[in-house]
């Protein structure tokens, strides 16, 4: 919503402040000059990214135009499901925790917490890190880099359609030159015409130029933005996880470790204390009977 909101105090500031001057909004609406810059910009992001990540773009364009950043809930949700876990770890036997951790579809305790389950890359990384612990071989400094390993290497995925965007951003500009370039060249071809249609052709040659900047820096720019930001608190569930495991494997109980990974969640999402014992601990403790129940 925000991105809309943006986009459109820009288009109003920019084309009411040109019409003010006494500008004529008309000649600023030149299709075909658009459709070089675009249709270049779109034919350049083709061919440098593959099929997978220009899938990604579009998913991340609507991530970023619903801001579908993790919220309050969201972190809730995982630290709920965490907390079971553990307390599961803490008070069952291997074979038991084993059949959470090997089927997290069919886990009860992972059924209970639907966003958790729908995060499949999320569910492979709690249940990846919490075979290691009941193996109970590895060193926690070992499973720490081993982590931040994965969880990088998650970013770098995350952030290709971030750069794939910026590429596109950094290069309308020179498109807009181009476009601008053709428009001359048809100019030129008019110079037995009156000035007044000269003028024009002239004038709409330079769209172009205006177009690539303004696509550039007024769109696409902090369209990128955007998707960085949302996709980067994506991965906050990633740490907060980490956090959590990490406290575990140094001896904190489930309701302490939950707390570390309170802790790594960005001040405006983190729950306060008392929602993470009201919400989180309570849900838990209903995953956990529903476990108990299927079991």
């Amino acid at each position: 919503m925000t991105i809309i909101i943006g986009l459109v105090v820009t288009l109003a500031c920019m084309l009411g402040g040109f019409a003010a001057m006494g500008g004529h909004i008309e000649v600023i609406w030149q299709p075909f000059e658009y459709i070089i810059i675009l249709g270049a910009s779109l034919g350049t992001f083709i061919v440098a990214n593959p099929v997978k990540v220009i899938k990604d773009v579009g998913v991340a364009f609507k991530e970023a135009a619903t801001n579908a950043a993790p919220k309050k809930a969201d972190y809730l949700e995982v630290l709920g499901c965490l907390f079971v876990l553990m307390r599961e770890l803490k008070t069952k036997s291997r074979s038991e925790v084993e059949a959470h951790i090997d089927s997290p579809g069919e886990s009860a305790i992972f059924q209970a917490f639907p966003k958790v389950l729908a995060n499949e890359k999320l569910v492979t990384f709690i249940t990846d890190y919490m075979r290691l612990i009941l193996m109970g071989s590895a060193r926690t400094h070992e499973i720490e880099a081993l982590m931040d390993e994965e969880i990088q290497t998650l970013r770098g995925d995350k952030l290709k359609a971030y750069h794939a965007v910026v590429a596109v951003s950094e290069g309308l500009p020179a498109l807009g030159i181009v476009a601008a370039v053709l428009g001359v060249i048809k100019a030129m071809g008019a110079l037995d015409q009156s000035p007044e249609v000269l003028g024009h052709l002239i004038g709409a040659a330079l769209v172009g130029t205006f177009a690539g900047i303004f696509f550039s820096y007024a769109v696409f720019s902090p369209i990128a933005t955007q998707i960085k930001i949302v996709r980067e608190k994506k991965m906050r569930k990633f740490i907060v996880v980490k956090q959590t495991l990490l406290a575990l494997m140094n001896g904190a109980m489930p309701q302490i470790a939950v707390e570390h990974g309170r802790k790594a969640i960005s001040s405006s999402e983190r729950p306060s204390v008392d929602e993470l014992e009201q919400q989180t601990l309570a849900t838990g403790a209903a995953g956990a009977e529903s476990a108990k129940q299927a079991a």
